[in-house]
């Protein structure tokens, strides 16, 4: 069969299914992507990619609500001269997955009028509800509650056109208008539990820096690297990728070796910012490293933001907290790492006395479920989707996002009895093996394909 994937940040959510799509004899699987995020990316062995140029800002004279859908059709343009070329070159797919969330799935039905679509349904903001306005310190003004009704923009016109979605968690699912969820498929993308897995004996080296809570990782380093390698699964909220060199950030100190036993914290997110709980973490920093004097915490992410609002210029959400917490904070405990290899942020995972996981009622990072299949212990805000994987007591601990003291309080209980809490560590893991292990998501994601390809809808679960 001939596969088609369209994807800003190739491969994204669909990494796992090219590749193994591509693995299969009698396929050919072509990707579209994003030029810029390609060349960051890499290739994929036995993979199509091809990119398009990256899309211009909005005019300085457009209406500032229009900003994202101005660029978003300019993508969608960009797409369909690659579908475009593609089909006069001669390649029919037999069915189009794509992510419709920037444009790319505005034009394609016009190129490919017969050809089953599939749409990544990944989320539907909507004014006032979830995410929105969800954090008193982050209020929502009416001016942005309005400019989100036109964000979706994009989506309210491609989802129409396509054949049937597919969301990753039934809450995401649950987001989107219900004339659109009959639509909707639930699947996720799938953990490779395989590698994803436990290990007593893995150990973690952190060179400290000479700047004060920043450091890097030693050991486990990513291997040597040929084009077509570099697609290990990247959090789409995990910061994993390429290690941050940290260039003029000279060494400080003995390197800090970390194993199973240790008290460990860690804390993982693509981006520092509050739709992760970054500001809620962090100021319950001072009262952890009071009670648990030995205490370490890893914090993987960059100092940017993916879906809060920005701050002014010049600051960022790390910065402004760091400066607000001032000497309350021991640094010398702290050890910001910036993006980790994959490698790096599976040992992390398996050393880890906890993992702390907090979101706003948003997207289900892929790291939460990662750690859950190295048998981590989740300490994880009680908010959607998380509390369909987590069930408090059963496979992890939840606390109120908001709830400082009983996130110190939850952290402390796992560092204070550990034994007692491997049963939950133990259930983490089969939760993963019993709804999220990539052979079955795989498997299903294939079937709905080829019942696509086939003119076949199954129906809702």
């Amino acid at each position: 069969m001939n596969y088609l994937f369209i994807h800003q940040n190739f491969p994204g959510q669909y990494l796992h299914l090219v590749q193994h799509l591509g693995s299969l004899p009698g396929n050919e699987v072509v990707g579209i992507g994003d030029d810029g995020n390609i060349a960051q990316r890499g290739r994929v062995a036995g993979i199509l990619i091809l990119g398009y140029p990256t899309p211009k800002e909005a005019s300085e004279h457009t209406h500032h609500y229009l900003h994202t859908t101005e660029k978003a059709v300019l993508r969608g343009q960009a797409v369909a001269r690659v579908l475009l070329q593609l089909k006069l070159e001669g390649f029919a797919p037999d069915v189009i997955c794509v992510h419709p969330g920037w444009g790319e799935g505005l034009f394609v039905r016009d190129v490919f009028p017969h050809t089953p679509i599939l749409m990544f349904a990944e989320y539907f903001f909507q004014a006032n509800q979830a995410d929105l306005n969800f954090d008193p310190e982050f209020p929502c003004s009416m001016d942005w509650n309005f400019s989100v009704r036109v964000r979706n923009a994009a989506q309210l016109i491609s989802l129409p056109t396509a054949d049937l979605c597919v969301s990753p968690t039934k809450w995401q699912a649950s987001r989107y208008p219900a004339c659109l969820r009959d639509k909707i498929r639930v699947i996720h993308d799938g953990i490779d539990a395989d590698y994803m897995c436990p290990d007593k004996n893995a150990q973690l080296v952190v060179q400290p820096l000479a700047t004060a809570g920043e450091s890097r990782v030693v050991s486990p380093a990513a291997p040597s690297m040929t084009q077509g390698e570099d697609d290990a699964p990247q959090d789409a909220d995990a910061g994993s990728g390429a290690e941050d060199e940290k260039e003029g950030n000279a060494s400080k100190g003995a390197p800090i070796i970390f194993s199973h036993g240790d008290q460990l914290v860690l804390f993982v997110a693509r981006n520092l910012e509050p739709y992760r709980g970054f500001h809620v973490f962090l100021r319950a920093l001072p009262e952890l490293q009071r009670r648990y004097p030995r205490v370490h915490t890893l914090i993987v992410g960059t100092d940017s933001v993916s879906y809060s609002q920005p701050l002014p210029a010049g600051t960022t959400y790390k910065r402004a907290y760091l400066d607000d917490l001032g000497a309350k904070l021991d640094l010398s405990r702290v050890h910001f790492l910036g993006r980790v290899p994959y490698i790096a942020l599976r040992a992390m995972y398996r050393v880890a006395a906890v993992h702390v996981y907090l979101t706003y009622p948003f997207v289900l990072s892929w790291s939460m479920l990662e750690s859950m299949a190295c048998e981590g212990l989740l300490v994880a805000s009680r908010t959607p989707p998380v509390e369909e994987v987590l069930i408090h007591e059963k496979n992890g601990l939840l606390a109120d996002f908001f709830d400082q003291k009983a996130l110190v309080d939850q952290i402390g209980r796992a560092l204070d009895c550990p034994q007692d809490l491997l049963p939950l560590r133990a259930a983490a893991r089969e939760t993963v093996l019993a709804r999220y292990e990539l052979r079955a998501c795989l498997a299903a994601q294939v079937k709905l394909l080829q019942g696509l390809a086939a003119g076949l809808y199954p129906s809702p679960e």
